[in-house]
């Protein structure tokens, strides 16, 4: 967690969205490929190109497929080996079994090739046939946090989920993101939420574009504020703010 009030992540898909983000406040990146897939690993290149645009930790996506079932574990076990020799060592991760729950033998055959990296396991719990159970698992798999919706449809479907997940006292840490906007930030953090994370939102011109400084930084604004005003929920109706991914 960022030494400020919250964490605010930034998906980036290359150097110059790193440089974007830590202009304008980001305390994290998550790295990946080809959204259209909602996020794959990138090339060794990208990562390497990123490292050193930035200072900032970088999660780098370990995923082949736009599936949450296990593909093919060994050529993601080399991809890891490949990326950590590049410099990172940070990873996003996770695998469900075709019945929706948490693949605990294929997330450890991954994380086995990244001892002491730090890991967050993605979206893929939004897809479990149980989100609370899937939680409660991943205490015993090592990550240390967990980015989450609550529900697939995104962040107003799942905020009851997503409160109940910040209430209890065990790891991993919760990550709020996916159809993320501006009017949620608020009564979530109200329900013990520190920890958000953007994609869409901070790329006002579409996936094409580039992160842009001055979203980020109204979304930096959000997440740090450190006078936080209850928040009733639901939030008002229309939708005002911005979606995220």
């Amino acid at each position: 967690m960022s030494e400020r009030n919250g964490l605010l992540e930034v998906i980036a898909l290359g150097p110059r969205d790193a440089e974007c983000a830590q202009e304008g406040g980001a305390d994290r990146l998550e790295l990946v490929a080809d959204m259209a897939a909602d996020g794959l690993t990138p090339s060794v290149r990208v990562v390497r190109e990123v490292l050193a645009a930035t200072d900032l930790p970088v999660r780098v996506m370990l995923r082949d497929s736009a599936s949450f079932v296990p593909g093919d574990l060994d050529g993601l076990r080399a991809a890891a080996e490949e990326l950590t020799d590049a410099g990172a060592r940070e990873f996003v991760l996770g695998f469900l079994t075709g019945e929706g729950r948490v693949d605990i033998a294929a997330c450890a055959a991954l994380t086995a090739v990244l001892p002491g990296c730090a890991w967050t396991f993605h979206r893929a719990i939004d897809h479990a046939a149980d989100v609370l159970a899937a939680h409660a698992q991943l205490a015993g798999l090592g990550c240390d946090t967990v980015l989450a919706a609550g529900h697939p449809a995104g962040v107003e479907d799942g905020f009851d989920v997503l409160g109940e997940i910040a209430a209890r006292p065990e790891p991993p840490t919760l990550l709020v993101g996916g159809g993320l906007r501006e009017k949620l930030v608020a009564p979530l953090r109200a329900a013990g939420v520190r920890a958000f994370h953007v994609g869409s939102a901070a790329r006002p011109a579409g996936w094409e574009s580039t992160v842009d400084v001055e979203a980020v930084r109204r979304w930096s604004a959000l997440v740090h504020e450190p006078a936080l005003t209850a928040s009733a929920w639901p939030p008002a109706s229309g939708r005002s703010g911005t979606a995220s991914s």
